[in-house]
């Protein structure tokens, strides 16, 4: 009873029939009581998104497993210290920490967010030495400035450690892979034993099948406790180990598939052999079920996410078995390459059927999966037992042949598929090559080193095995985000989160015009995934606030109507995705460009209801209290984004420019200065470092941080502006000129660069000139304010300086 529960179980699971699976569970747990069954049942509310539930099951528990569920459950209930405790606990001081590198990358996660950046350090370096593919770990590093280069993390002690990892789970599972069938074996003759019915038979033969791993309906959940998982974790229960047989196609017409390499479901009829033997039928609708073995599960570390909500992934579990024909043509079923996963109902899954609750820092959200190997996928029950006879009768015919039997030991079967050792010492080599890659670009881009060394390539085809571009580069000893992301072959940098993260570069860069074409592609090539669409509805409204204050280009006015696709963008997120807090900030975003702040306000609140440890929808709500003049609550919201990531350099920036409003210069500076430290190359933070220190009466250090500023972003014309102003004030009035000169090359319709130069030529008296200037100013429709300064400095044009600061 026991193992058909369990079975229903995890049946429901991989069917997404999260509320079957908690009744049936709770039926489990009151007929057979026991802390395996309970972790069970925390399972499935942890999947139904039901935290506090599982925190109330496993509390107090003490078993390693259970500790790690209930951290997982507090985490996300954001009862850090209670998390911190279960996976180390008090009175055990030197006890394991529970699951490996998933448990140190949590325990990670805990420490960043109690503000223990050491120790949060040290434990995602520990979780990345235990598992080099758990990507999320060097993501959380990047974040908080302090990941090695990727060619070191992702080198040869991680090609080692991923092969010593597979190799020790092949001939793990070559082991439990006898005791298996020994069992069915005897299984068999205790039913020719008996005189039972055909019809019996029938039903006890196909009892004994679900016995079977590659079935699994239970089997792997008795002998789950047997063994160790090779990162480091204890053994868990086989919920944990949810495995991938082959798909059925589930309606007559195929889906089609997201990922070009992905092969559809189908037996392929070179692989059945025509002999009328019975042992080696193979029913022609239904592919033979490939075996599973113990623990399988568990030696697939995690994929970075506590919880996933990306929705359907492709398994990396193939659906076909090699095997070795004997001499009379008994047949196999398949040659070990052929593709059965696919995802899940072609491409669309409702977000509400597979949310979590995320954990994100400014633009980057992370979701954690709490199981090491659960797979999102739909499997079907219908399975050929044929399977049975095929495999006893191909390890029949291999053995007594020794060539066979030395080809038997050069291969293994890792995750289903059976591979040999050199494909698996290959296989690490071109992931970690890949790895290597993507690392060093996201590591870039959280350093804020984006800027392209050679040109500007949104719109030019990258020959990758030419020797032009890398030789460029290794001439000059350096690369940033962009150069190490064009180096990515064209399938991968067409993803959606690769354009994504250079999207994000050119927005740093304030390339508003890359970042709009970056983002647009993303969401093309992933219209599902949410990755920087909060960034993206920022890149929107900077470039509407351009058009709308009349200082956009010809190349803009390209792009029209940034207000109508901030709109159409925010409908979009809203409609895919209602919890997610990137669906509020392009909303927000898009109030705030029709100046309605108020508005903007509440939909930037809602996003940090939704995920309260999101920076950048607090740093948002603080630019909307700004807006308003509550400079008060927008210290604190800065104040709190930075609570949740001391990096996030725009909160740094916001502090600055609220303090400098206020006249409060020294605090000005230096936060200003932080921000600097953190991202040393944004044009707009040097300028108002350097405003901030003219007004400190520090105008050599000031007029250093303008040339730097000019330096960084030729094309923005705050900091020469902000150079002619300190050139004035230290009455290099020829210099000042000279720079607003070459400034209305670049902003020709700024009133304020012609006012300035009307008070220079003003002060030189040259009084027909700064007419001339003023008059052009108030002809370019300044503000308001700037319009009533224009004209009392027309109305003292004739009167002297020295008695108008007199006045």
């Amino acid at each position: 009873m026991e193992a058909i529960l369990v079975d229903s179980v995890q049946r429901s699971l991989r069917h997404f029939m999260h509320r079957n699976a908690i009744f049936v569970c709770e039926r489990l747990c009151a007929e057979f009581p026991s802390e395996t069954n309970l972790q069970l049942l925390a399972g499935c509310y942890l999947h139904n998104n039901q935290a506090y539930a599982a925190y109330y099951i496993l509390k107090g528990s003490q078993m390693a497993q259970s500790r790690y569920l209930f951290a997982i459950s507090c985490f996300q209930m954001d009862l850090l210290t209670e998390a911190e405790a279960a996976l180390c606990p008090v009175n055990e001081p030197g006890a394991e920490i529970p699951n490996g590198a998933a448990g140190h990358y949590l325990l990670g996660l805990v420490y960043r967010y109690t503000d223990r950046k050491k120790s949060a350090i040290h434990h995602l370096k520990q979780a990345l030495s235990l598992d080099p593919l758990l990507w999320a770990a060097y993501e959380e590093l990047c974040l908080l400035g302090a990941a090695e280069e990727a060619t070191a993390v992702f080198g040869e002690a991680a090609a080692l450690c991923i092969q010593k990892q597979h190799l020790h789970h092949g001939l793990t599972s070559q082991n439990l892979q006898g005791s298996f069938e020994d069992r069915n074996l005897v299984s068999g003759r205790n039913l020719s034993s008996e005189d039972v019915s055909p019809r019996q038979l029938k039903h006890m033969h196909a009892n004994n099948l679900r016995e079977i791993p590659g079935n699994y309906h239970g089997a792997a959940m008795l002998g789950a406790t047997a063994s160790q998982s090779l990162n480091g974790g204890p053994s868990s229960t086989s919920f944990y180990n949810t495995p991938s047989p082959v798909v059925a196609q589930l309606s007559g017409v195929a889906p089609p598939p997201l990922c070009r390499n992905v092969q559809q479901n189908g037996l392929n009829p070179s692989t059945v052999n025509t002999d009328c033997s019975p042992r080696s039928t193979v029913n022609p609708t239904i592919q033979a079920p490939r075996r599973k073995f113990v623990d399988e599960g568990k030696l697939r570390k995690i994929s970075g996410r506590l919880f996933s909500d990306s929705g359907p992934r492709r398994s990396t579990r193939l659906a076909g078995e090699a095997g070795n024909a004997n001499p009379s043509g008994t047949t196999v079923a398949g040659n070990g390459t052929s593709h059965s996963s696919k995802y899940l109902g072609g491409g669309k899954l409702s977000s509400a059927a597979f949310r979590s609750v995320t954990v994100r820092k400014g633009q980057s959200l992370v979701n954690e999966s709490f199981d090491e190997g659960t797979r999102q996928e739909v499997f079907d029950d219908s399975r050929s037992y044929s399977s049975v006879t095929t495999s006893m009768s191909t390890s029949t015919s291999t053995s007594g042949d020794p060539k066979l039997l030395e080809q038997e030991e050069a291969t293994m079967s890792i995750g289903g598929i059976i591979t040999s050792t050199s494909k698996i010492i290959n296989g690490a080599t071109e992931v970690l090559n890949l790895l290597r890659t993507l690392g060093e670009g996201y590591r870039l881009s959280c350093l804020y080193r984006c800027q392209v060394l050679n040109g500007d390539y949104r719109n030019k085809e990258i020959d990758h095995s030419g020797l032009g571009y890398n030789f460029y580069i290794m001439l000059l000893g350096k690369q940033d985000a962009l150069d190490v992301y064009m180096k990515l072959p064209h399938k991968h940098y067409n993803t959606g989160w690769v354009l994504s993260q250079v999207g994000k570069a050119y927005f740093e860069l304030v390339d508003y015009l890359g970042a709009d074409q970056a983002f647009s592609s993303a969401r093309q090539a992933s219209p599902y995934s949410l990755e920087g669409m909060d960034l993206y509805s920022t890149v929107l409204y900077g470039l509407g606030c351009l058009r709308n204050n009349g200082t956009h280009t010809d190349s803009i006015c390209k792009h029209l109507r940034e207000d109508m696709k901030l709109s159409y963008l925010a409908q979009e997120l809203i409609s895919t995705d209602r919890l997610a807090p990137q669906s509020w900030c392009a909303l927000g975003n898009c109030y705030s460009l029709q100046k309605d702040h108020e508005t903007a306000l509440k939909n930037f609140q809602r996003a940090v209801q939704l995920n309260s440890r999101f920076a950048y929808a607090h740093t948002l709500c603080g630019h909307e209290y700004v807006s308003l003049e509550y400079f008060e609550n927008g210290i604190k919201s800065y104040q709190n984004a930075l609570r949740i990531d001391d990096r996030h350099y725009n909160a740094w920036y916001g502090l600055g420019m609220i303090y400098l409003r206020q006249e409060k210069f020294e605090f000005s500076e230096h936060h200003f200065r932080m921000a600097f430290q953190i991202n040393t190359r944004s044009s707009v933070i040097l300028c108002y470092l350097g405003t901030a220190l003219h007004a400190l009466k520090r105008s050599g250090e000031a007029l250093y941080m303008m040339e730097k500023a000019i330096q960084a972003d030729k094309k923005n014309p705050l900091p020469m502006y902000e150079k002619a102003n300190i050139l004035l004030s230290l009455e290099n009035l020829d210099e000042a000129l000279e720079v607003l000169e070459e400034l209305k090359e670049y902003a020709p319709r700024e009133s304020s660069v012609y006012a300035l130069m009307g008070r220079i030529y003003k002060r030189r008296n040259m009084y027909d000139k700064a007419m001339l200037h003023f008059g052009i100013a108030l002809d370019l429709k300044p503000s308001a304010t700037d319009v009533a300064t224009i004209k009392a400095a027309i109305e003292k044009l004739h009167v002297p300086d020295e008695i108008e600061d007199n006045l």
